[in-house]
């Protein structure tokens, strides 16, 4: 065993512990530990009984000696798996509760989980004509039963709750649980293999006018086709033969009725690849040596930790949420928590694959729009002409994917089983998806929708194409103009888990808690809403994503200091607090005139423009990519404007240059605090709401100006309207290229497309942006229009939108001291035009200018700019 030389220079060789006496020293400590640990459990078990000990380390001392030191004979009174079940619980059936507790984590969350299922669906009438049935398999002591009290009145809710368990001695505990209470609850010791729900609903039946006397169970209604809900908690992994059990449960389960599992696993991401139904991968990957260890450690208390039984849990099921986690209190052993339902889409279509076929063919053609024809009305005559008449390329990528499943006797993807089908599917594994790391990179939107509504004029029968990014954008659509459809794209999944997590907010939550969450960015209670209120109607990948990071909301951070381009904001507030401009900052914000705001400007701009700054970190590639999200291609494009400019040193010169254009004129046309919630976010870190007191308005945190500067979305008036139902039934969240979902809509159906500055992404030496290009002119109807944003005053691709059959005009240019919009961040923004005349398009004859060449060596006329 070596040591350091600076440290092994100064201690003799002889007084250097070799390897093997260190060895033999952890040995023996480890044996000390145990023996002493053992002995104490002794005592504690063959002490007298008026020896009296704490009863926390009676607890633990008992829990030891069941689960480690005790043999495991069996009961001489019975046999088979109840005898092994026995022989590990009637030593410690009456402290199991109270030594589960940190062990068995997230029954909990599964239970709020399902309990959030079940009260959407309420709401929505699902349980007008009878209360739901609840069946806990493997319940014990009723712990679970007692902790939905929680989330739901249990007693009022459910007709009746049904625990079946094979041990006796932890059957016990629950009768006496449930005598305390006063719940009349169905206590069954029986395996779960042979536990038939209709022996018991047919004996209450014959007997509902006498058990109906003085039970808070009552209801005349409770026969039922089968169980609304059946849980199982940490029970399937102890259950030898769990595919009889698994295979039972489907003909317990209710057509629409709900699975909620929680249980121990190890598993690799190796073993699920090319699943396509398991609702996301997010956090199941278990390194190798994990796996070996807690295999291992739980195999001595017979509990089965093979992929295998979530597998088939997952096979018999189609997933409507699915999550990952670690209990870190005892060393990060993994559980997951999984909720199903039948799989066959009965809860949503009916018993008949018709029914099934009739809703995949109706989503894929609202993910693609084309026309729509229902297979059930002449299918046979019909078939071969609906197949004809749509193009095999035209299917959306969830049809394909259901298709195969159905086909191979698999569950449909995750998607289709959601409460709402506004999430398209996608792969998660794919390498395009992974490399975001699971961060998204804007946490709010950069580009004005102000101006997009001003140029596009956007119409309640309109189909619009959007980029993502953080969402705002796409919420102040469908708040402001309502269009028909909107397919919103965006290849990171995280842009559009925050996306999905908006909408789920506006769909549940108050308006109060939506503006904690979105206009302050931090709610302290995110975690219990994401449970019990989010939950249900956001799809199983964004709600794992926002389970692992539920911490942002919580925490002194706050939402708007996360994301890639977090790094740029946090750098310049500590240059702020640094240099003791703080005041400064807030004297900006709260500035009433712009004449106040550019007396303040001068102190904080020889800060944020400082040239040794801009050279040494903000103009660096590094910076440019991970903190303001700029790509080579778009940083090129600004080097290359400025290079007849500066022939030297452009690397620091032109992105100084450009930030200079960008920050000034902002600072001298818009008035921050009042009516430009991009950069009042950026410098407060949450935006700024109006409130009224009497007839007086009050502004949060300033005390004095009544303004009201948020993005529309997170006004009141736009909470009424978006928390409506059905406010998002004409959204589709695509995560994947902006090709890929342009190439798959039916020709001459989209009205606008709005691409931001992902053009800009293109390098002018391939092929890309004309392929996009030739996609867009094909997708869009005559007379749609593009609208695009470039860091480019005069971008090379618009000479591609050109001579691909658009009529180009320049709508604004960022010249040195004006502002294009409020966000001024852009150096051009274009309208592109499709023309009613297919045959002006050319593609054979078209120039991709070189890379080296500069941008102003190419002659063109400056068109009229509009204000």
């Amino acid at each position: 065993m070596a040591l350091p030389s600076f440290i092994s220079a100064t201690i003799p060789q002889s007084l250097v512990p070799s390897f093997q006496q260190v060895s033999i020293l952890l040995a023996f400590f480890s044996f000390s530990f145990i023996a002493l640990a053992v002995r104490f459990t002794v005592i504690i078990i063959s002490r007298p009984k008026h020896f009296r000990v704490p009863s926390g380390l009676a607890t633990f001392a008992r829990f030891f000696y069941a689960n480690f030191l005790k043999p495991h004979n069996g009961d001489g009174a019975i046999t088979g798996q109840q005898a092994a079940l026995e022989s590990f619980y009637k030593a410690q059936a009456d402290v199991y509760d109270a030594t589960r507790k940190r062990l068995l984590r997230g029954r909990e969350d599964m239970l709020g989980l399902v309990a959030a299922q079940l009260s959407h669906k309420d709401e929505k009438g699902g349980w007008m004509k009878k209360r739901p049935v609840w069946v806990d398999i493997g319940g014990g002591t009723g712990y679970n039963i007692e902790a939905m009290q929680a989330y739901l009145d249990v007693p009022t809710f459910f007709a009746k709750v049904y625990l079946v368990d094979l041990s006796p001695s932890l059957l016990k505990v629950a009768r006496k649980r449930f005598d305390r209470l006063g719940w009349d609850v169905e206590i069954v010791c029986q395996d779960a293999r042979s536990f038939r729900l209709e022996n018991y609903e047919m004996a209450k039946s014959a007997t509902a006018s006498i058990s109906s006397l003085g039970s808070s169970w009552s209801d005349h209604n409770t026969i039922n086709s089968g169980a609304d809900l059946v849980t199982m908690s940490y029970s399937l992994s102890m259950i030898p033969d769990y595919y009889s059990v698994v295979d039972s449960i489907p003909s317990l389960l209710s057509s629409d009725g709900i699975v909620g599992v929680v249980d121990f696993y190890v598993q690799s991401i190796v073993e699920i690849s090319g699943r396509t139904y398991t609702g996301g991968s997010f956090n199941r990957h278990v390194t190798w040596i994990k796996r070996v260890f807690w295999r291992a450690w739980f195999d001595v208390d017979r509990v089965g930790l093979e992929g295998a039984r979530r597998d088939y849990l997952e096979y018999r099921f189609g997933t409507l949420k699915t999550a990952d986690e670690r209990n870190y209190l005892l060393g990060g052993i993994p559980y997951y928590i999984f909720l199903g339902t039948q799989r066959g889409l009965a809860s949503s279509m009916g018993t008949s694959l018709g029914y099934a076929q009739d809703f995949i063919e109706s989503l894929d053609a609202s993910c693609t729009e084309s026309p729509y024809l229902s297979p059930q009305n002449h299918r046979a005559e019909m078939f071969q002409a609906v197949e004809n008449s749509i193009p095999a390329e035209l299917r959306s990528k969830a049809y394909e994917c259901a298709i195969i499943n159905l086909s191979s006797n698999l569950p449909l993807p995750s998607m289709f089983y959601q409460n709402n089908h506004r999430r398209i599917y996608y792969d998660d594994t794919l390498q395009k998806h992974t490399q975001f790391n699971n961060e998204y990179i804007y946490a709010f939107t950069w580009e004005d929708p102000r101006v997009d509504h001003r140029l596009l004029n956007i119409r309640s029968d309109d189909v619009v194409l959007c980029v993502t990014s953080a969402g705002d954008n796409v919420l102040d659509y469908l708040y402001q103009a309502g269009p028909r459809r909107i397919h919103t794209v965006d290849l990171n999944p995280n842009q559009n888990h925050l996306l999905e997590l908006k909408i789920a907010a506006l769909q549940s939550l108050p308006y109060a808690q939506v503006w904690k969450m979105f206009g302050e960015g931090r709610f302290p209670a995110f975690r219990e809403a994401l449970i019990t209120k989010l939950s249900p109607h956001m799809s199983s990948q964004a709600c794992q994503y926002w389970l692992k990071h539920a911490s942002i909301f919580s925490s002194t951070r706050g939402l708007y200091e996360t994301g890639g381009s977090r790094h740029a904001i946090k750098l310049i507030r500590s240059l702020f607090w640094l240099l003791g401009l703080s005041n400064d900052v807030k004297n900006m914000c709260n500035a009433k005139t712009l004449n106040e705001q550019k007396e303040v400007w001068p102190r904080i701009r020889r800060v944020l423009l400082s040239r040794a700054l801009h050279w040494t970190v903000v103009s660096t590639e590094w910076f440019a990519w991970k903190a303001a999200g700029v790509p080579a291609a778009q940083r090129r494009m600004i080097v290359e404007d400025h290079r007849d400019q500066a022939e030297s040193e452009l690397r620091g010169e032109a992105i100084w240059e450009y930030i200079v254009n960008t920050l000034d004129p902002v600072v001298k046309n818009t008035l921050v605090g009042d009516d430009n919630y991009f950069y009042l976010l950026c410098l407060q870190g949450r935006y700024s709401q109006r409130q009224v007191h009497g007839c007086k308005l009050y502004v949060l945190n300033f005390a004095y100006k009544p303004s009201r500067c948020h993005p529309q979305y997170l006004s009141n008036r736009a909470h009424r309207k978006l928390s409506q139902p059905g406010a998002f039934d004409g959204l589709r969240i695509h995560t994947d290229e902006l090709q890929e979902v342009i190439c798959r809509i039916a020709p001459g159906t989209l009205s606008h497309a709005v691409v931001m500055d992902s053009m800009d992404w293109f390098s002018s030496y391939d092929s890309q942006a004309l392929t996009q290009v030739q996609a867009l002119y094909r997708a869009l109807r005559i007379g749609g229009k593009v609208l695009l944003r470039s860091a480019g005053l005069k971008p090379w691709y618009t000479g591609v939108f050109e001579k691909s059959g658009f009529a180009i005009r320049r709508v604004g240019a960022r010249m040195p001291g004006t502002c294009i919009d409020r966000v001024n961040m852009y150096a051009s923004a274009w309208i592109c035009t499709k023309l009613p005349d297919p045959t002006t398009a050319s593609y054979d004859n078209i120039m991709l200018p070189s890379p080296t060449l500069s941008v102003h060596s190419r002659t063109h006329s400056l068109e009229k700019i509009e204000e």
